[in-house]
């Protein structure tokens, strides 16, 4: 198909169709593309990636420096951006400005226009990111060889920057306390609607749309899903004893292991401590008679998975992948680092001071822990299980019931912790995760269908939880009240 001229700028309202919805398809896959683009070909000059993606008459026209095609465009994009001197110019989008417009032509799809804002930043090893400018952006994107190639580019209206407004208050929020990184998920009326990323992955590099972050106890949830979609088929039961599929040997000799049920452990009253290497004998035992209190375990979930590899002689990242990741398009998640893993897109993990964490590499599923995933990711698996996720009713039921109380108006179902008082009857069901350099947070609300996620890179995270909770997020000043 011949790609149509500038013309089309000038001819929007006889060309597209009203602008898209936030929670569209094509507005995702445009946000998406925007920042890996800008990302890769921009901050990161990857050229041969840009190359790829902009298409052979590419059009750039510019308010300042005038026009370009693509042999000037990539000229310049060596001399003035990827000359490896310092400082490096950087450009970030403001993700909230973002609009997009569908292209069709009898009826077909064949691209989109897409605007919004970004902002223009100079980059120095060891030092702050410097405001330069901000402008608006048109952009074109066609659709060739069912790859999104960008094809024509306005950008105008530079200014100074406005010093008393800076573009995003979360930037300003995250440097202060040493957090480099932000993901936010938002899910509304049962649709995930808003995936945001904030920061940078390691003090220098932009965190892209698609950052992966380590989760930590996020894990369990997934597993919990897990379990319960394959009780839902009948090849595992709640009650199930797990003694015949599998015994610690710390724990053979007391006989309480008997009492062991997928349902108890997650409930999380297996009577396990946290983790064994917690204790002083560094050895798995029994605290208390299994079913009788709770107490927070990922003993208990690393016996459940062995128990149930055992059974069905799969590993738990084929369950996982089968039930959960495949059938959700989920593939940017993983249990630990396999070849799939793209290191360049992970969100590093920063300490209270502002130092970087070694990253620890792992070979070896954890069902309670070190889940790596991105927000869109995590956020299709939390729009899924706000929906129902394909369980039977009295299953679904069974999960977000108070299996166990905790205090009054907090309870635990099965993989989830349950909160009640909330306005007009509300409940809330939510997971944290907390590791040194990571703290995330995941709740949704079954009534409303709404939820959201959020996940950070650092350790300083409270006043970042209180400006998201008490000022954005859905009944989040409740939630915050309620810590």
């Amino acid at each position: 198909m011949r790609r149509q001229s500038f013309l089309i700028l000038l001819l929007v309202p006889l060309l597209v169709k009203a602008q898209v919805n936030k929670d569209s398809d094509l507005f995702r896959v445009l946000e998406i593309q925007d920042s890996i683009f800008f990302e890769r070909g921009f901050n990161q000059c990857d050229l041969e990636y840009l190359d790829a993606h902009i298409t052979d008459d590419l059009k750039f026209y510019h308010d300042q420096s005038g026009f370009q095609d693509k042999n000037a465009f990539f000229e310049n994009t060596q001399k003035y951006i990827c000359s490896n001197s310092e400082p490096k110019p950087i450009r970030k989008v403001d993700a909230k400005s973002l609009e997009a417009f569908p292209l069709y032509n009898n009826g077909k799809l064949y691209g989109a226009i897409q605007k919004g804002v970004h902002h223009f930043y100079l980059r120095e090893k060891d030092k702050e990111d410097i405001w330069t400018s901000t402008a608006k952006f048109t952009h074109v994107w066609v659709i060739e060889n069912e790859t999104w190639k960008l094809s024509e580019v306005l950008s105008f209206d530079h200014h100074d920057p406005d010093v008393q407004n800076p573009p995003n208050d979360i930037e300003g929020l995250l440097k202060y306390n040493k957090v480099p990184a932000l993901g936010i998920g938002i899910i509304e009326q049962g649709k995930l609607t808003k995936v945001e990323v904030y920061g940078t992955l390691d003090l220098q590099n932009t965190a892209p749309y698609n950052t992966i972050f380590k989760v930590a106890s996020l894990t369990k949830p997934i597993v919990a899903l897990t379990t319960l979609k394959l009780i839902d088929k009948g090849l595992l039961d709640l009650d199930e004893p797990l003694y015949k599929y599998w015994i610690d040997p710390d724990v053979k000799n007391d006989k309480r292991y008997k009492i062991l049920t997928p349902k108890l452990v997650l409930t999380h009253q297996t009577g396990f401590p946290n983790w064994r290497y917690m204790t002083e004998t560094n050895k798995l035992a029994f605290q208390f008679d299994p079913g009788t209190k709770y107490q927070y375990s990922g003993e208990g979930f690393e016996y459940l998975r062995k128990a149930i590899e055992n059974k069905l002689g799969k590993s738990i990242e084929e369950l996982a992948k089968e039930l959960l990741f495949t059938p959700l398009e989920m593939t940017d998640t993983r249990f630990w680092w396999d070849t799939g893993m793209d290191e360049t897109r992970y969100a590093q993990n920063f300490n209270e001071k502002g130092e970087k964490i070694a990253t620890e590499k792992y070979y070896e599923a954890n069902a309670a822990a070190n889940l790596l995933t991105t927000i869109k990711d995590y956020g299709k698996f939390l729009e899924y299980i706000i929906n129902g996720a394909g369980l039977s009713e009295n299953l679904y039921q069974e999960m977000i019931q108070h299996q166990v109380t905790l205090k009054e108006n907090d309870f635990f179902g099965l993989g989830w912790e349950i909160l009640t008082g909330f306005s007009d009857n509300e409940f809330a069901l939510l997971h944290t995760g907390k590791d040194p350099g990571v703290s995330t947070l995941a709740i949704w609300f079954p009534k409303s269908k709404n939820g959201y996620l959020v996940f950070m890179n650092g350790n300083n995270v409270d006043k970042i939880y209180e400006e998201l909770l008490t000022k954005q997020l859905y009944l989040g000043n409740e939630l915050w009240n309620k810590r």
